[in-house]
């Protein structure tokens, strides 16, 4: 298939129940928190391991992933990079990630001694869509630690009881020239953005366990747009009667897109076509056809599957 010829805006809404959906390894692990506002933030980074170890278990090939020595130590981005012969082209046919996101290698022997690519699709970080509480949940295990052979050690876990993170999100089709993003890797990032969240071996773990997708739009552009509507994450409200910090559910509350209707009939003219994916729980204030009234609303291929 050819390069990707069209922009990409993305909306993707997921949330995440007594879970921990982005510890900052700098503050004891802690979700990320803006103490101004008490909005949980989620990295980019964060979003894209989720995307990249789904898309491995979907069975596409993927550059930054882990891999050990048969010694037991983590590989470096060198040494998978030898595995691809230090040739940027081979690791771009087969590395869907690369493709996606780009991504900054070292090359043995090259002059240069480096290669960047900046990928066409980039997120800014997510944001919860109300206030939520970090709560530390305390335990004990069953098997003692070395320093004390007597009895079990004391555990520790930061959570967010709730919180509904939306992520916005551009593919540029410029960008996709120089990696050669396709169509079919876009739609496979997609399922992984999905799939991830719900069933992903990333997130069915003990600190992430409790996460659900809950809406993703892909708003595609006619050929030669020169422009987007942009901040797509700023035009949806989460309108609850509870108190932020004591939402707990995505039913406590219904998914306002009217700010995103308001621009999307002032961009009409320049999108092609809309493409949604809703879960089963989620409560919304204006019917999807409402919102984008006048173009043309698809499934996304893998729909069914999910």
């Amino acid at each position: 298939m050819s390069t990707l010829t069209k922009r990409h805006e993305i909306l993707f809404l997921y949330d995440v129940s007594w879970a921990n959906p982005n510890g900052d390894p700098m503050d004891e692990n802690k979700p990320r928190l803006d103490e101004e506002t008490g909005i949980n933030i989620v990295t980019d980074v964060r979003l894209k391991r989720t995307v990249r170890d789904a898309l491995m278990e979907l069975g596409y090939e993927v550059f930054l992933r882990e891999e050990r020595t048969d010694d037991g130590n983590r590989k470096t981005k060198e040494d998978i990079m030898a595995y691809y012969d230090n040739d940027p082209k081979k690791v771009l046919e087969k590395c869907v990630d690369i493709r996606l996101f780009g991504g900054t290698f070292a090359i043995k022997g090259d002059d240069q001694n480096a290669f960047s690519l900046t990928g066409p699709v980039q997120f800014k970080f997510g944001h919860s869509l109300h206030r939520v509480k970090v709560e530390l949940i305390k335990g004990t295990s069953i098997m003692p630690s070395a320093a004390d052979k007597r009895q079990g050690t004391f555990t520790e876990a930061y959570v967010v009881p709730y919180s509904l993170i939306a992520f916005y999100g551009i593919a540029n089709e410029k960008a996709a020239a120089t990696t050669g993003l396709t169509e079919d890797d876009l739609d496979a990032m997609f399922k992984a953005l999905w799939v991830g969240h719900k069933a992903g071996t990333d997130v069915i773990t003990r600190s992430k366990f409790g996460h659900e997708p809950r809406l993703l739009v892909d708003i595609v552009y006619k050929p030669g747009t020169l422009t987007h509507m942009g901040e797509l994450d700023k035009l949806v409200a989460f309108r609850s009667e509870k108190n932020g910090e004591t939402i707990r559910d995505i039913s406590d509350g219904v998914l306002d897109l009217s700010g995103l209707a308001q621009k999307v009939a002032a961009y009409k003219d320049k999108i092609a076509k809309v493409r949604v994916q809703v879960g089963d729980r989620v409560r919304l204030k204006q019917d999807i056809e409402a919102v984008f009234a006048g173009l043309p609303v698809e499934p996304f291929p893998w729909s069914g599957e999910v």
